[in-house]
């Protein structure tokens, strides 16, 4: 049976000690409330349900997301960090108040339809500006991978993960921007002209090979093999190394990089930026300098990773099988290489006519 005492505050303490189980107490403003959980926890116990949520009770989910972004963060890699602590600061600001056994599903449902709607954003004009699906998913992924570690790893009380008790807003349909030879011809014309040749290279070689952002510029020299014909990529966002084939293009885009005059010697970095306050080189910062060419070119809606798009798209039109522009690209999942091959209908004319007129004179 539970002890029932009242402090010297005038509250009630409501004592339970049985064996097998950790002795539990809690505080509360009226005896009666006190019997009522006592009754609750020991029928939890002879059931074998019963979860101590003392510390789930204690801890906010501001002081989870503390812990968190400083035990969990750090593992990952440096891009899923800053994205990590950005969407961290979001959760903060909505739900950082809220113990986590106060978290109910109801609670996160309202944060991401909140969110979807826009309402913690608007213009100029007071209207919603809503955000995009997958952005919300991104805020409930990390929410919910702090209450699995919570769970698992720091002995928190909860019965279960509540965000996998909500709905999660369908993916994005994924983008399907090609570039035109046209603009194409422009966008190059206007990154050849910038007085940083490795912008120039960046751009060409990310359409040559396929490869992303990040991978091209942390390449350092070890890395890049002109002779075979191939860049050994060591980090890559599925974690997964692997060897991507250079084209003639490619190769001398590399050499020409590889070659640069004015490359310092306290660096093997291949695109390599200027000195920070530490005095060390890091990759080469380009993405202000790309965004305001692509917008003086009347191509504001192109983002960089459109250009890997556009490289693997290539590849399936020159006749590489699925297997082949997987080896090149890195996708794992043949249904996430889809996404990036999305061929151009008048591409498909020729071949269309080819094949029918071969079957007509069989």
């Amino acid at each position: 049976m539970a002890t029932i005492v009242k402090t010297s505050s005038g509250t009630w303490k409501a004592l339970i000690r049985k064996t097998g189980w950790p002795t539990t107490s809690k505080t509360f403003r009226t005896k009666r409330d006190a019997d009522d959980w006592a009754r609750r926890t020991e029928d939890e116990m002879v059931r074998g349900a019963y979860v101590q949520r003392a510390s789930a009770d204690r801890m906010t989910l501001a002081d989870a997301l503390k812990r968190y972004v400083a035990e969990i963060t750090p593992t990952k890699r440096p891009m899923t960090q800053v994205a990590e602590k950005r969407h961290a600061v979001i959760l903060l600001k909505h739900l950082g108040k809220y113990s986590l056994a106060a978290m109910t599903p109801e609670i996160i449902a309202r944060f991401r339809d909140m969110r979807l709607a826009g309402e913690d954003r608007k213009d100029k004009q007071g209207k919603s500006l809503p955000r995009a699906n997958n952005t919300v998913r991104l805020d409930l992924a990390l929410l919910g991978h702090l209450f699995t570690v919570a769970i698992k790893e720091w002995g928190v009380g909860l019965p279960s993960n509540p965000v996998l008790n909500i709905r999660r807003p369908a993916p994005g349909p994924g983008r399907n921007r090609r570039l035109s030879q046209e603009e194409e011809i422009r966008l190059l014309a206007a990154v050849d002209k910038h007085s940083n040749p490795m912008l120039r290279w960046i751009v060409r070689i990310a359409l040559e090979t396929g490869m992303r952002a990040s991978e091209i510029v942390t390449l350092r020299r070890m890395q890049v093999d002109l002779k075979r014909r191939i860049v050994r990529l060591l980090e890559t966002k599925n974690t997964s190394p692997r060897t991507v084939p250079l084209s003639a293009t490619a190769t001398e885009l590399f050499r020409d990089a590889l070659n640069h005059p004015i490359r310092p010697i306290d660096t093997d970095l291949i695109f390599f930026g200027e000195p920070g306050r530490d005095g060390r080189r890091r990759p080469y910062q380009f993405n202000p300098v790309w965004l305001n060419i692509k917008c003086e070119q009347g191509l504001g809606d192109i983002r960089f990773h459109d250009l890997r798009h556009e490289a693997v798209s290539r590849f399936v039109e020159a006749g590489f099988s699925d297997q082949e522009v997987s080896a090149i690209s890195g996708h794992k999942s043949m249904q996430m290489l889809k996404r990036y091959t999305h061929l151009r209908a008048e591409d498909l004319v020729a071949r269309i006519d080819q094949a029918l007129s071969q079957k007509n004179h069989r």
